[in-house]
């Protein structure tokens, strides 16, 4: 049976799994003490204790906003690496995007974003991470059953097969003074 894992990299990291019914069998907020990178460290293995080979995950991608940047970002590249080094592919998900696939647009705030995840699912959560896990485990299942979704879900999932191409940022010239 396939499982359909989401990851919200963080701190407290959530992960939910899901079946091909899209039943919950797992759902947690992990956080680890201590000095990094040893709390980095156990934090990346709880993580992966958790994922099996032939899982499907969806992991939010980095947020540029964020006041903890090298932390998180040192996280959630560890946990892409592991999966890497397992050979367990994954698809990254903009926040807006995850956001948006739950019918609350790309910059709700994390309470509307519960809200609409409650009213569509049925499924709440204390942890915003484990609200976010368990939407990208639904958009991972969308991704490879065939799932009933909505038009702006479905926008979300095209714009995830196919990512607008990055335009080159031209280089400014700078007078040397």
């Amino acid at each position: 049976m396939t499982r359909y894992v989401g990851i919200d990299p963080s701190t407290k990291t959530g992960l939910v799994v899901l079946d091909e019914d899209g039943e919950v069998w797992e759902e947690i907020e992990i956080e680890k003490q201590g000095e990094d990178p040893r709390r980095m460290y156990n934090l990346i293995a709880a993580v992966m204790a958790l994922i099996m080979p032939g899982d499907k995950v969806a992991i939010e991608g980095f947020g540029f906003a964020s006041e903890s940047g090298f932390l998180l970002g040192g996280i959630g590249w560890g946990i892409r690496m592991e999966l890497f080094r397992r050979g367990i592919d994954y698809i990254e998900v903009a926040p807006a995007a995850l956001k948006k696939f739950t019918g609350a647009g790309g910059t709700a705030a994390k309470e509307v974003l519960a809200v609409e995840v409650y009213k569509r699912w049925g499924f709440q959560s204390k942890s915003n991470n484990v609200t976010d896990a368990f939407v990208l485990a639904h958009i991972a299942r969308a991704m490879n059953e065939r799932v009933q979704i909505t038009k702006f879900q479905e926008e979300v999932l095209t714009v995830i097969r196919t990512p607008p191409v990055k335009k080159a940022r031209k280089k400014s010239k700078r007078k040397a003074g």
